[in-house]
């Protein structure tokens, strides 16, 4: 006899789900499940929002703090916040990209090339940029904008070279770079432009230099996160930055463009022709600063380029390349931070003495890598290193600030920083070109140049400035 249709359906249905109750049962759990993670989702992005949305409004009180924002100062803090931010970004995306993925001989020919075609612009085009700039309306702004323009268009073409390995990774990135170090050179001229009423120049920098120090901080987990889903979504994070700087250099007061009643700061002899009415030959102060500054500036160039292929090619046993990369540009940012910090903390400062200090103890720090390499020495030295550069710099902008006249502290920061520019892309392609075994090699050549040039900068200083040094007064 044959079993029923409904029977056999019956059966069918039990065969399938036994228990079909607690089957039920269970999908409602999870859907209670599902329901409370997404509303735990939803407390979190509501509370991460509010956070956020609090932090800026904090960070734009500081930034309008005391005049800032009547000035516009705080329109160029705002935007440097995101050209720091958008730094950062590139440099996680390329840090596994530019020097891990690429064979090392290839990645330091291609980059040293490179590198020395970076010196044309800031020996020869730097020098003119502020004289050409003074001919034309709106030109300042436009600068600014255009490196940070420039920047967002290379990061969107960088983000398909890194998944396609395109000839145009390298100039790509090193175009970067050239234009990062322009806009330190547009800037330096647009922050005197920009000062609140009994507002300092060192204490002007310094609340700009802190907004850097803020944009890395939080841009730096974000790029971090970006990463795991590939290096081109980093890039395209760091294109989304630089539009929004490119956006904030545009909104930068007209004043920035105005130079009315100003002059030339000239740093050499037989200057004088050609420059506008009111300059003036730089002051031996200003002079021995600079030179002095030379000499950090040059050595952080020096370490980030040769010890980026050094700890590849030749990484200390038990510590991976990435570690090792990791710890000694750790070191060096945090002893930046830490200069940035004491800058603005101490009241007063000397600033011969101060120079001075920071490059003898980077010719300690360096004898002392050079003789102990190691783990150690080489945190130390980035630690050293960062925190000198970022003293003597502050050391620089004081001696500005109190020894030349106000109508010419624009041109005397945009002049010391294309030099200091140049320093830093001079030590960078020395050190790509020193090679790499023994490990100990490059750092003996840094602490020969670092003695030479110490040696050069005190014996051209003049006698009451040697006297001020040996002093502290």
């Amino acid at each position: 006899m044959s079993t029923p249709p409904s029977a056999s359906s019956s059966d069918e249905q039990r065969w399938r789900d036994p228990h079909p109750e607690t089957r039920a049962g269970a999908d409602a759990t999870e859907e209670g499940r599902g329901a409370k993670v997404a509303r735990g989702l939803g407390a979190t992005a509501r509370a991460t929002g509010r956070a956020g949305r609090y932090t800026m409004r904090q960070a734009r009180r500081a930034a309008e703090a005391q005049g800032a924002g009547e000035s516009g100062l705080s329109r160029l803090i705002q935007m440097h916040f995101f050209n720091t931010a958008g730094d950062a970004a590139v440099a996680i995306s390329l840090a596994g990209t530019l020097f891990f993925t690429v064979p090392s001989g290839e990645a330091r020919g291609q980059v040293a090339l490179f590198l020395g075609l970076t010196m044309l612009p800031f020996a020869i085009v730097a020098p003119l940029i502020g004289p050409f700039l003074d001919r034309f309306a709106h030109g300042r702004r436009w600068a600014i904008g255009a490196t940070m323009a420039i920047r967002a268009f290379l990061c969107w073409v960088l983000a398909g070279a890194v998944v396609t390995e395109s000839v145009w990774l390298f100039p790509a990135a090193l175009g970067v770079l050239v234009a990062s170090k322009a806009y330190g050179v547009t800037r330096a001229a647009a922050v005197p432009r920009l000062l609140p009423e009994d507002f300092t120049l060192v204490k002007a920098n310094g609340r700009v230099s802190m907004s850097g120090i803020v944009g890395v901080a939080v841009s730096a987990p974000i790029a971090g996160l970006a990463s795991l889903a590939g290096p081109e979504w980093v890039l395209r994070y760091a294109f989304l930055l630089f539009v929004a700087a490119t956006i904030g250099a545009i909104r930068l007061p007209s004043r920035v463009d105005s130079s009315e009643g100003e002059g030339d700061l000239l740093l050499r002899e037989g200057a004088e022709s050609g420059a506008r009415t009111g300059s003036m030959r730089i002051p031996p102060a200003v002079a021995y600063g600079l030179r002095a500054n030379c000499a950090p500036r040059w050595l952080s160039g020096f370490l980030i380029m040769f010890m980026a292929f050094q700890l590849r090619e030749n990484p200390l046993d038990g510590w991976s390349v990435e570690v090792l990369t990791a710890l000694v540009v750790g070191g060096a940012a945090a002893g930046n931070f830490l200069g940035v910090v004491a800058a603005s903390v101490l009241k007063k400062i000397n600033p011969a003495v101060t120079v001075t200090g920071v490059m003898v103890a980077d010719i300690g720090v360096a004898v002392f890598a050079f003789l102990l390499y190691g783990v150690v020495a080489l945190v130390l030295l980035g630690l050293v290193a960062g925190l000198g550069q970022a003293l003597a710099k502050f050391s620089l902008d004081a001696t500005i600030q109190r020894d030349v006249p106000h109508r010419v502290q624009a041109s005397a920061f945009a002049r010391s920083d294309t030099t200091l520019q140049l320093a830093w892309v001079i030590g960078g392609f020395i050190g790509i070109a020193m090679p790499l075994d023994p490990p100990r090699l490059g750092l003996g050549v840094a602490v020969g140049v670092l003695v030479a040039w110490g040696a050069f900068v005190l014996t051209r200083t003049p006698r009451r400035m040697a006297r001020q040094v040996a002093t502290g007064n």
